[in-house]
């Protein structure tokens, strides 16, 4: 039986060249050029190589202004097989909870699915609650932070999840959501005969009347969020500290006081 595996892609701004307008309690997405979050790149790379070994299609699908359509070229680019833009001035403004909404209803309009891939988080927001929220609205089981895939079968996976210090093994029955962690898999690259296909194929624009048969819209974008930002604070960036240590029996004595406070010092955060 071939699988129907879904993939919620999210396009963030590069995390190491980003500004942040501190004034407006927001990320300058225009300052830095955007990607895949790297997590669901782990997310996507899941779900075709399940693809490979069981058959399926996988459907990838994110939120957005119509620029997210690179992201998901991207996406077509390293395996998978469909592409949606949830694209609407209505989903503008939307919180983790109004985002879920939006994307549960996009994938009950796709109708049976087997299993939701994502990446644990996103690296602009990095709250980690999208895909808990979108299980919760399909109603579906989830694991969350795989580490690992165990086993797949026409019925259901196992898999290893790392929270924190606890390692645990669960196993599901589809139709189930998984959240991905960056141990999981190395994302494959597309080759340019990807790159090529990938630019010619169609991506599919839902707007917010194509999912009101499926969904309340009024829980989607601005006005379906309850939370807001207040206060954005950028930490300043710590600068490294460097001593010089002159040859002689005073420096190496006073190189080992200094080896002896840091051995000290990790050892009491332990």
């Amino acid at each position: 039986m071939a699988l129907s595996l879904v993939v919620l892609i999210k396009q963030v701004p590069d995390i190491q060249k980003v500004k942040f307008d501190v004034e407006k309690g927001r990320v300058d997405r225009s300052s830095a050029e955007a990607e895949i979050n790297p997590f669901d790149l782990n997310a996507l790379e899941a779900a075709v190589e399940i693809k490979e070994k069981l058959g399926g299609k996988v459907i990838a699908i994110s939120m957005g202004p119509p620029q997210a359509e690179a992201a998901l070229r991207d996406a077509l680019s390293r395996g998978a097989d469909e592409a949606i833009l949830l694209e609407d001035s209505r989903f503008a403004g939307a919180d983790t909870l109004a985002t879920s909404f939006t994307l549960s209803y996009a994938v009950k309009k796709l109708g049976k699915f087997d299993i939701i891939f994502c990446g644990e988080k996103t690296v602009d927001g990095d709250t980690g609650q999208v895909g808990p929220e979108v299980s919760e609205h399909l109603n579906v089981p989830i694991i969350p932070y795989v580490s690992k895939i165990l086993k797949v079968s026409s019925e259901g996976i196992t898999a290893s999840s790392e929270m924190g210090d606890v390692s645990c093994t669960f196993e599901a029955r589809f139709p189930v959501l998984l959240t991905v962690t960056k141990d999981l898999n190395r994302p494959r690259l597309p080759s340019l005969k990807d790159k090529l296909r990938a630019k010619k194929a169609e991506i599919k624009i839902w707007r917010a009347d194509d999912l009101a048969d499926v969904g309340d819209l009024s829980r989607v974008g601005y006005q379906g969020s309850p939370t807001s930002v207040y206060k954005v604070v950028v930490p300043p960036e710590k600068e490294r500290k460097g001593e010089i240590y002159t040859h002689s029996e005073r420096a190496i004595e006073r190189l080992v006081d200094v080896l002896r406070e840091r051995v000290a010092h990790i050892a009491g955060q332990r």
